[in-house]
């Protein structure tokens, strides 16, 4: 299976609370945050990793290059975008076809669900498996509406559901059309693009995990590192 960072975020939040390092070498428990999705990748026996970060931060692409080097399935591009889903775009023409897993740099979650939840990816037969939690520690949470079987039916800003958005999405090459659909019309962020996914008519299933957090503040690392330790 593939898999794909989103890295190109400027991590400004991070930044203006004192943390020099960019966003994806932030270490969590002594581990940069993008090489623990590397290792966890490799470890769900993965084909091809592709990562965009941006051209702002000279310290993440030498050492993502370096990581190149070692690792061949690592596909890199650099390159500055509006938006996740931007960034998720530019990633998607070097893709090709097939199953891939995607997720943004700084989701932690527990090793252990998440393999369980690739091996249920590369079992099913949908469009598509959505990573949710139902713990909600964000700022602007994405609520996930579904029937009773966890197929998915909406997205919501301000219709609070059981379940938020964990920042994980596995989907297949049927995405790609109704990505670039959204970049002709002018759209931006993820959460479009995953509406637009419900509005085309996909398959999308809901996998709930126990707990995922984002680092977006100083304090989240604190709170990562003692989620992943408990």
């Amino acid at each position: 299976m593939k898999f794909a960072i989103l890295a190109a975020g400027e991590g400004s939040r991070l930044a203006q609370e004192g943390i020099e390092l960019p966003k994806p070498l932030v270490k969590i428990n002594g581990e940069a945050m993008i090489d623990r999705l590397i290792r966890i990748f490799n470890e769900c026996k993965a084909e091809e990793i592709y990562i965009i970060t941006n051209n702002l931060t000279p310290l993440t692409q030498n050492h993502l290059r370096l990581l190149q080097e070692a690792n061949p399935k690592i596909h890199l591009i650099v390159k500055t975008t509006p938006s996740s889903m931007h960034s998720f775009y530019e990633l998607s023409k070097i893709m090709g076809s097939g199953k891939f897993c995607l997720t943004t740099v700084d989701t932690i979650f527990r090793e252990d669900e998440f393999k369980q939840y690739i091996t249920a990816w590369d079992q099913a037969e949908l469009d598509g498996i959505m990573a949710v939690t139902d713990f909600i520690d964000d700022e602007k949470p994405l609520y996930i509406s579904t029937d009773q079987e966890l197929a998915i039916t909406g997205f919501h800003d301000d219709l609070p559901q059981t379940y938020i958005s964990g920042g994980i999405y596995c989907l297949n090459e049927q995405s790609f059309p109704v990505l670039n659909k959204c970049i002709e019309e002018g759209l931006s962020r993820m959460r479009n693009f995953q509406r637009q996914l419900v509005k085309e008519g996909l398959r999308l299933q809901a996998y709930p995990f126990s707990k995922i957090l984002d680092v977006d503040h100083a304090s989240d690392i604190e709170k990562a590192e003692k989620f992943l330790s408990s």
